[in-house]
């Protein structure tokens, strides 16, 4: 594992949710703290941040990405990673993150590619939002995303934090921060020691088709 003092990922961090007080805001704001307490330069950004209007290929054709997908695709490449805090909606992911992801996929290079992503989530349920994560693995793997196999749930999330915003049990905050400082140590390794990808290819056919697949 790279020590702390080894670390110099620059890691965005956000939270899928718009509430500014939502529980899954609490474990992006933990997120954050973690990472930069283990050697990572972290840009926190909030989701109102990149809302934009329901992807419609007429307005990009005229204008381009809306300016909360630009800030997005912007971070992106300001940095070498991600950590998204998701709320689960009906087994699934949030509809705006995943209509950001369709606007800012859109942009040439496209940005996800090669990304790493971390994916976490907090719900009130037994379940801790962990249906909704497969679902976000999805698209983000999709379009080339390297998504870290650990996801990490925190259910009945409601009564997980204590007055400082930890997770108040030693367990799960241990398996947490586990969880938070192995994915910096992989995207550290892939910083120093890039695997080269030739080309990210988005097939839409049986057959390849230069007019209608996407190839980079």
């Amino acid at each position: 594992m790279v020590s702390s003092d080894e670390r110099h990922s620059r890691i965005l961090v956000f939270s899928a949710s718009l509430r500014a007080e939502s529980l899954n805001t609490k474990l992006a704001r933990l997120a954050a703290a973690t990472a930069e307490r283990h050697g990572a330069t972290v840009d926190l950004a909030s989701m109102r941040d990149f809302e934009s209007p329901t992807y419609d290929a007429e307005v990009e054709a005229a204008s381009g990405l809306p300016p909360g997908a630009e800030r997005l695709r912007r971070k992106l490449e300001e940095n070498d990673a991600f950590i998204v805090a998701s709320p689960e909606y009906n087994a699934s992911m949030p509809g705006g993150l995943k209509n950001v992801v369709d606007w800012v996929s859109r942009h040439r290079p496209q940005p996800f590619n090669e990304m790493h992503g971390l994916l976490v989530s907090a719900s009130t349920s037994m379940v801790g939002g962990n249906r909704g994560l497969w679902s976000l693995r999805v698209p983000f793997e999709h379009l080339g995303a390297r998504i870290y196999p650990d996801m990490f749930s925190l259910a009945q999330a409601h009564n997980a934090f204590d007055g400082e915003g930890e997770i108040a049990s030693p367990e799960l905050r241990e398996r947490f921060e586990t969880n938070v400082v192995n994915f910096m140590s992989l995207v550290e390794a892939a910083t120093q020691y890039p695997c080269v990808k030739r080309a990210w290819v988005e097939y839409l056919g049986e057959h390849p088709d230069p007019l209608v697949d996407r190839v980079e």
